[in-house]
């Protein structure tokens, strides 16, 4: 794998309806891109992985352990791991999730 990657090259996935993604994977994180249609909904889940959060462009209203708030451009969200968290955009997004350790379950 080459040290500089070009995000649009990266084949785009839908991981939920909705929700589609470009992954990047290092030896301990994985860095994902998402682009969110407006009205879509991330199910309430919990994970082993720590979790930071960023959206980049537009609203999105994010639950994490019961507590609700609207992230825009430049908030972030440090989602603990095993923390139960969902979401849902409120416009189109554009969201970066930080993830350790590496999530395998988004390689292939």
């Amino acid at each position: 794998m080459s040290n500089f990657i070009q995000i649009e090259e990266i084949d785009q996935r839908e991981i939920i309806p909705g929700f589609l993604a470009r992954f990047v994977h290092s030896e301990r994180i994985t860095v994902s891109f998402w682009e969110i249609n407006k009205g879509s909904r991330l199910p309430e889940h919990h994970h082993l992985h720590e979790q930071i959060s960023m959206v980049t462009k537009g609203k999105f209203e994010l639950t994490i352990n019961g507590k609700s708030e609207v992230m825009v451009p430049g908030k972030t969200a440090v989602i603990p791991s095993d923390a139960v968290h969902s979401g849902a955009a409120l416009t189109d997004c554009k969201v970066m999730d930080i993830f350790c350790p590496v999530r395998e379950d988004y390689k292939s």
